[in-house]
């Protein structure tokens, strides 16, 4: 009879032994690296996280922005950290599937070999709109139409070149067989100021930029650059019912440097992908303009994979050269 309790015991302790070596975690507080300005929709998404996990984990999740560079002094930043767990950052769409290709080896951080990916926590829609008083045309097809008659005629804005934003422009170009003047600016505040003044003529970006602007009348939203229609607004169409496979939106991320133990990075998936699919979260995010999404660490992996390929063919084809 001993001996059974002593085998039950151990299997008991056994079935533990994970569970406790998890709830060792954090030991201390946790740097969340955000490679934006405080105040932006990444920075608003970082630190709904970083409250959830530091009520969830009983440490202090403290964020840290580090801005600059087009987000690649952070995410080098939380390439070089210790791989302990101490250490979270979040990154986008352009230093993880756009950057490696335009800067090659020079690139201070290769995401596949620096950065382990932990859950995809958004989608953003962006979205085409043009200024009302330059570009007349309120459909996809009458705005193609127009390119087509007035080459180089046309200007696109964005918030600099290689930005999402840009390759957006580029794959409209290259779907449609039309030519537009790219007018790269530091920021997407610089670019909006210059659309609605009409020095630039149309542009895609960010819904939680542009929507207030659109609600005004300043601006006209032809369509959306996601697959299907978006979620703030069905009555608007996307581009891609005008050409099939066209999509262009940002998306964020949680990472941590390569090398953290695959527990700490389970530990840390779980809990966020949990924390997206709340209710309260789901709303606060469409508020935002942003999709939330619960994307485990290994499709993830491969979605961002599957991005780079895409950009990769956009940036050759244009031939974009960072000067």
């Amino acid at each position: 009879m001993r001996s059974m309790w002593l085998v039950l015991a151990s299997a008991v302790l056994l079935a533990m032994s994970p569970a406790k070596a998890q709830d060792g975690y954090p030991s201390k507080q946790v740097t969340v690296i955000v490679p934006f300005a405080a105040g932006g929709t990444a920075d608003i998404f970082a630190r709904m996280v970083s409250n959830h996990l530091q009520v969830k984990l009983g440490k202090p999740f403290v964020v840290e922005n580090v801005g600059g560079a087009g987000s690649i002094l952070g995410v080098t930043r939380l390439a070089k950290s210790a791989p302990d767990g101490i250490t979270l950052g979040l990154a986008s769409t352009s230093a993880l599937a756009i950057n490696p290709t335009l800067y090659g080896p020079k690139l201070s951080y290769q995401p596949d070999k620096d950065l382990v990916p932990v859950t995809q926590i958004s989608v953003v829609p962006n979205v085409l709109v043009v200024n009302p008083d330059k570009i007349k045309a309120r459909t996809v097809p009458e705005l193609i139409a127009y390119l087509k008659a007035n080459p180089d005629k046309v200007s696109f804005g964005s918030a600099g070149v290689g930005t999402s934003q840009h390759l957006a422009g580029e794959l409209f170009q290259q779907m449609t067989g039309t030519k537009m003047v790219h007018v790269p600016y530091k920021g997407s505040s610089q670019m909006l100021t210059d659309l609605l003044s009409g020095q630039i003529d149309l542009a895609f970006d960010n819904v939680p930029l542009l929507l207030p602007q659109v609600k005004t009348g300043q601006l006209a939203m032809l369509a959306t650059a996601t697959p299907k229609r978006a979620a703030f607004d069905p009555e608007v169409p996307a581009v891609a019912e005008f050409l099939p496979g066209f999509e262009a939106v940002a998306w964020h991320g949680f990472f941590v440097p390569a090398g953290t133990p695959k527990p700490i990075v389970e530990r840390l998936s779980a809990e966020i992908r949990a924390f997206m699919q709340q209710p309260e979260t789901v709303q606060k995010m469409a508020e935002l303009g942003a999709a939330a999404v619960a994307v485990d660490s290994e499709p993830f992996a491969a979605y961002i994979a599957s991005e780079t390929e895409r950009w990769k063919k956009v940036i050759d084809a244009a031939n974009i050269k960072l000067e």
